[in-house]
């Protein structure tokens, strides 16, 4: 997961807070908050209904009180590697807990996500909450939680995303346990692919396979009040060059390099121009190639990734930069009065980009959300699970599931547990709003029709 949160442009930057009463106190979760300038009338009524509701209350404090057992979880998981593509360990443990738990038809699908339905009352819309499986470290690393103290926990992937995983079986468990029954369906899911080249495989299938998602609520690591509305695009290439080879001195000038050519194309690749408006990126990350010093070079490779906050300027710049390419090889071939140098390039990674609209019921509810609980809300963008509902025009965001974090994707990487119950709180009276609970609220998250295949 990339960092968390890139606050978006000042035009859509909001700062949100309960006014005249300062910070709310978590066990009283406040449902007489003045309605915020950018939240509509009704979704303030909403939570103002649920967050006065005894039952809601009552399971409020059920997430508190389970908060040691679901940290028992997020170790349990934790000390389960799930590097990418390599993550079934894990999803069979999440999805032994989800039946645990009461979602007894949950299953792991085709392209190994964890997918259990927890089904409202009927007619309402179905909400999607997830949080990804895989983590960014290889098979082999040693994942076994460090207890710090003062509720410091580390251990690689421990907040992202494994976190996310255990405050969705914390609110499986409390659901169940009160008898709450929402109007709309809940989606659980653990999903795979978010990280590195999983190119969100785990989500593509999600809205391949479930054409009547109606909204997302993806839980990664974030500071409370964040919420992700932009998902940036990106493009990632593999890029080959080959040539006949020889040796350094004795094939000098009769055979290009084909480590020449591709320093080449990087040069020409770091003079193109972006926009800084939307930001859009490109980096040659990796570079390989040659067989000895002493030899000109058969073949090299480098990897580019590309991103953007909308597709237009990322395919405009894609272009310029696989046009760089091979204007390099042409010139390096000329260079040499050959025309042996060639070059190929891969799409390996495609994540499709998106956004939710700030004024938007789901991003609405969110700040009413955590305005209850003293929040501002800081709307931000990076690349996540979100971006293939979005890119799909479907409402999607990311929230944070409590706890501070960091130290992602490093060997170091750390949460402080200490009053993370608050997080998942929050963002479970998000999700409640959405989706209504049955003789308190509505749900405020309308159906869509369903998507054709």
């Amino acid at each position: 997961m990339p960092q968390l949160p890139r606050p978006l442009f000042p035009t859509l930057a909001l700062a949100v807070a309960v006014l005249g009463t300062g910070a709310v106190q978590a066990q009283t979760f406040s449902a007489v908050a003045p309605t915020p300038a950018q939240v509509r009338p009704a979704v303030d009524q909403a939570y103002t209904q649920l967050l006065s509701a005894s039952q809601v209350q009552q399971l409020l404090e059920a997430v508190k009180a389970d908060h040691e057992r679901s940290i028992d979880d997020l170790r349990m998981l934790t000390e389960i590697e799930a590097p990418p593509f390599k993550e079934h360990k894990r999803a069979e443990a999440f999805l032994a807990r989800m039946k645990a738990l009461g979602l007894a038809d949950a299953k792991i699908d085709a392209e190994g996500n964890v997918v259990g339905l927890r089904k409202g009352t009927g007619n309402g819309p179905k909400l999607l909450v997830s949080a990804h499986l895989d983590t960014v470290f290889p098979a082999g690393t040693d994942v076994k939680v460090k207890d710090l103290g003062n509720g410091k926990l580390a251990a690689p992937g421990i907040s992202d995303d494994t976190r996310g995983l255990a405050v969705l079986l914390s609110w499986l468990k409390v659901l169940n346990d009160h008898n709450i029954q929402t109007v709309g369906d809940l989606l659980f899911v653990g999903n795979v692919g978010e990280e590195e080249l999983g190119n969100l495989r785990g989500m593509k299938r999600i809205f391949a396979d479930h054409l009547d998602i109606d909204g997302m609520v993806g839980l990664e690591p974030a500071p409370d009040g964040s919420v992700l509305i932009l998902g940036t695009g990106s493009h990632r290439y593999e890029v080959t060059f080959k040539g006949p080879g020889g040796h350094s001195y004795g094939a000098f000038g009769q055979v290009p390099s084909a480590i020449h050519g591709m320093g080449r194309a990087i040069a020409k690749i770091a003079e193109v121009k972006t926009p800084s408006f939307p930001k859009t990126t490109f980096t040659v990350g990796t570079v390989s190639g040659g067989t000895s010093v002493n030899t000109i070079a058969p073949e090299a490779k480098m990897a580019v990734d590309i991103r953007s906050d909308q597709m237009e300027p990322l395919l405009e710049t894609e272009k310029k930069i696989l046009a760089a390419i091979d204007e390099a090889v042409v010139e390096e071939n000329r260079r040499w009065n050959v025309s042996t140098l060639s070059v190929s390039s891969k799409l390996i990674g495609d994540r499709p980009g998106g956004k939710t609209p700030p004024d938007s019921v789901i991003v609405e509810a969110a700040t009413r959300a955590n305005a209850s609980f003293g929040h501002k809300t800081l709307l931000s963008g990076a690349s996540t699970d979100a971006n293939v509902p979005m890119s799909l025009g479907i409402p999607a965001i990311i929230v944070g599931g409590g706890g501070k974090t960091g130290g992602f994707h490093a060997m170091s990487e750390w949460i402080d547990v200490t009053d993370a119950w608050k997080g998942a709180q929050n963002s479970l009276v998000t999700v409640l709003g959405l989706v209504g609970v049955q003789g308190v609220t509505q749900p405020l998250l309308e159906k869509r029709p369903p998507r054709a295949k």
